[in-house]
């Protein structure tokens, strides 16, 4: 059964008495199991690195597989499995450019997806599922020393994840956020959680005390009223070249609980990275981000790597290997 023939299914029984009690509880089941699978994967890894010992952070892949609070294209929810694919495919060998194997559990481990289609299947709306991906990244960092890198998904999930790094951390963090749009509309197209909403959400919740946007080359009015109204540090393409030298050598995070990078795919330029939703050209080369991010003075508590569309990518794949090396080079950033 669909997703949306799920949800209309289960609209129909409430139509028909059935008890909305009845269905609450068998959400509430599922729900349950989904999250207990997590922090039993999460309890094995942290296990795991605990006993080889000599750890103090593990970057560890959450995919969150949502799709639905997109405003034009939903291929995003099937990016983590791509993205997977692409780092273990054997193409290129298991090292970052730094000189960490991801082979190694103590560098990458991995706890599996947050379930959304299924929980969605139940008639769970987004206020819970929001409170489930926050939940699902906070039983990944009680387990030391384990820090999330989530798999997206549409840009919506950052909030989630964000509020409970945040909240597990006791404080907010700064936030380096690579992408070509601001998404920071207060509610576009009426969606609170839409994906061009997700950074007023944070903002708002007070779970960020910095926010660096660059990579910005497609915001409108709103977004830069908004961007003044949070005291956001938007860096647009049309200055990067005279704003590189400050990219390139970022300090951030001091006097908060850490860093948190959001990085989505389309601030690259469409050259390297075409398979994405919203193509806009004039963007950031593979090169750039990586020397923004390789020079990035921080201790990176968490990162996600979002709207990857594999529906809208090249027979060959190339957006997933970049997708992936983008992981690769996060989990060297978080790791040590």
């Amino acid at each position: 059964m669909s997703i949306v023939k799920g949800i209309h299914y289960l609209r129909k029984l409430n139509a028909a008495n059935v008890p909305s009690a009845l269905i609450e509880k068998g959400q509430s089941r599922v729900i349950d199991a989904s999250l207990t699978l997590i922090r039993e994967r999460a309890k094995l890894k942290g296990e795991l690195l605990r006993a080889l010992g000599g750890v103090k952070a593990s970057a560890s892949l959450l995919g969150v597989p949502l799709g639905h609070n997109s405003s034009f294209l939903q291929g995003p929810a099937f990016a983590p499995p791509r993205i997977r694919e692409a780092i273990w495919c054997g193409s290129t060998n298991s090292s970052t450019e730094e000189g960490k194997e991801l082979n190694d559990p103590r560098v990458l481990t991995d706890v599996g997806d947050v379930p959304i289609q299924e929980i969605r299947d139940c008639g769970v709306d987004d206020d819970r599922l929001m409170n489930i991906i926050s939940e699902s990244v906070k039983l990944v960092m009680e387990e030391h020393p384990l820090r999330p890198l989530v798999l997206g998904g549409d840009h919506s999930i950052s909030f989630p994840v964000v509020r409970a790094v945040s909240e597990k951390l006791g404080g907010p963090v700064d936030i380096l956020h690579l992408d070509a749009h601001p998404d920071i509309y207060d509610c576009f197209e009426g969606n609170k959680y839409s994906h061009a909403s997700s950074f007023a959400r944070i903002m708002e919740g007070g779970y960020a005390r910095r926010l660096l946007q660059v990579g910005i080359r497609s915001i409108t009015k709103e977004g830069r009223e908004q961007g003044k109204r949070f005291g956001v540090e938007q860096y647009e393409m049309r200055t990067f070249s005279r704003d590189r030298q400050i990219l390139e050598n970022l300090k951030l995070g001091e006097g908060v609980k850490g860093v948190y990078i959001s990085l989505d795919v389309d601030c690259l330029d469409p050259a390297f990275a075409p398979g994405v939703s919203h193509i806009e050209p004039g963007g950031l080369s593979f090169r750039d981000v990586l020397n923004i991010l390789h020079n990035l003075q921080a201790d990176v508590v968490a990162a996600d790597v979002v709207e990857f569309n594999p529906q809208r990518d090249t027979v060959d794949g190339m957006t997933a290997m970049v997708a992936a090396k983008l992981v690769r080079e996060l989990t060297a950033k978080i790791s040590k």
